[in-house]
């Protein structure tokens, strides 16, 4: 069997295939028990972020699923399987490892150190094992790398300072909007974990710096009032249901969506010209209002064309990236000392397959020999019942020393090999030979 990962990612996929093939909570349900249906799958773990999804999968066939999975992602994004190729990265057994344990120490994000990236690799496994889509190879695998993570965030600087997009987003806005946010209305759409970010983020800022006031809006305005009663600092802050979002983004200054997986646009352009009444003016007509707005979302929260309206100022992930992607050089030093202990972590992983690998699988062919081994002798019994004990002594001694001799080659390549794709491979194969 092989470990298999088919991802795209947002250092290959330009936004409009990430926001295609993103998957809300009820999607990556779906999606494992399409994957686990599968004859040629054992495990998988579906990893869907902002700017990331992952399918992590356990194979008999690796080329086959490889080709299946590209099918899955081509049909979730509507283009041709060529495309997705292009934008996809594929990457297989030790290779696994290490890609996954530097995504959870948040070394391949776009804001390098960001932490919300581990939270997420572990909800991930957390929901496979609940829709008991993971087995043990990807429970070993997912658990080693969250620990690579929490190593990497207590014992390095690389988590401190702007280290998520929810912080890195309220930067890009006080560098985009003219004065800044000090004294700025704001409203944060959606409760959930980037919009929890984004006002904690407001309400950490200098007084100097601070909104005069945050509205959170979400389909569950207890969750928002939750949400609004835990921003830090003396910043006001209230909250309303999504059927006062309109209202909402009239009163703002500025403005960022974070809904997760909204499916169609939750803002559409007209709703931003902030008429109070009457029937809605074209894109493009303008807003006595201005407001910047952030979008978050992946896919899209904010229908594009919004950019297009007068008094509008639309950023998305894109010009998110390329912010953040601006203050990357200050944390190298950090990178290199995450880089090391990725290292031990996978160094320890490694040790632990091995262990697990070779070990269980030579003594249970050893011992599956043996039982045939005993089993002749004590069948051949009755037709050579002439023989005295000590004959049969020698006879047992000797078949003995013949089955040691017989495998000792094939152990020692399985100690030799073990931990590796070879080693896995013949594993499998002495497992599927002998029943084991």
């Amino acid at each position: 069997m092989s470990v298999v990962v088919v991802g795209i990612e947002h250092q290959q996929a330009p936004l409009d295939v990430l926001e295609r093939v993103a998957m809300s909570d009820a999607e990556v349900a779906k999606t494992l028990g399409t994957l686990a249906s599968w004859d040629n799958v054992h495990e998988v773990v579906v990893l869907s972020t902002c700017l990331r999804t992952e399918l992590y999968v356990v194979v008999d066939r690796f080329h086959d699923a490889v080709d299946d999975m590209w099918e899955l992602l081509a049909d979730r994004a509507g283009i041709p399987v060529a495309e997705v190729q292009e934008c996809t990265a594929v990457r297989f057994d030790d290779d696994v490892a290490t890609h996954l344990f530097s995504v959870a120490a948040g070394l391949e994000s776009a804001v390098l150190g960001e932490g919300e990236v581990l939270g997420q690799v572990r909800r991930a496994w957390e929901r496979a094992r609940g829709e008991r889509a993971s087995g043990p190879v990807l429970a070993e695998l997912f658990r080693s790398a969250v620990q690579a993570g929490k190593r990497v965030r207590a014992e390095t600087a690389i988590a401190r300072g702007t280290t998520s997009f929810a912080y890195a987003a309220v930067e890009l806005a006080e560098a985009r909007r003219p004065g800044g946010l000090t004294g700025a209305a704001v409203t944060v759409v959606g409760a959930g974990e980037m919009g929890g970010g984004v006002a904690r983020a407001l309400g950490q800022l200098p007084p100097d710096r601070r909104p005069s006031r945050v509205t959170v809006v979400n389909r569950s305005r207890e969750r928002g009032r939750r949400l609004a009663a835990s921003v830090p600092g003396p910043l006001a802050a209230g909250a309303v249901g999504t059927e006062n979002l309109a209202e909402a983004l009239a009163a703002a200054d500025v403005a960022f969506t974070a809904v997760e997986a909204a499916g169609s646009h939750l803002v559409p352009a007209a709703m931003l010209l902030a008429q109070p009444a009457g029937p809605a003016q074209p894109a493009g007509s303008g807003r006595e209002r201005p407001i910047l707005v952030v979008d978050l979302g992946v896919p899209r929260n904010v229908e594009p064309a919004a950019a297009a309206v007068d008094g509008v100022t639309l950023l998305d992930m894109d010009d998110l990236r390329s912010a953040v992607g601006q203050a990357i050089d200050e944390r190298r030093a950090e990178a290199a000392l995450a880089d090391a202990i990725v290292a031990e972590e996978l160094a320890r992983y490694r040790g632990a397959a091995r262990a697990r690998g070779a070990g269980p699988v030579i003594a249970a062919l050893r011992s599956r020999m043996e039982d045939l081994r005993a089993a002749e002798l004590e069948r051949r019994r009755a037709q050579l019942g002439e023989l005295s004990p000590e004959a049969w002594r020698q006879v047992d001694e000797a078949t003995r020393a013949v089955l040691a001799k017989v495998l000792h080659d094939p152990s020692v390549v399985l100690r030799e090999s073990a931990g590796t794709p070879r080693g896995e491979r013949l594993v499998e194969a002495l497992r599927a030979l002998f029943g084991l």
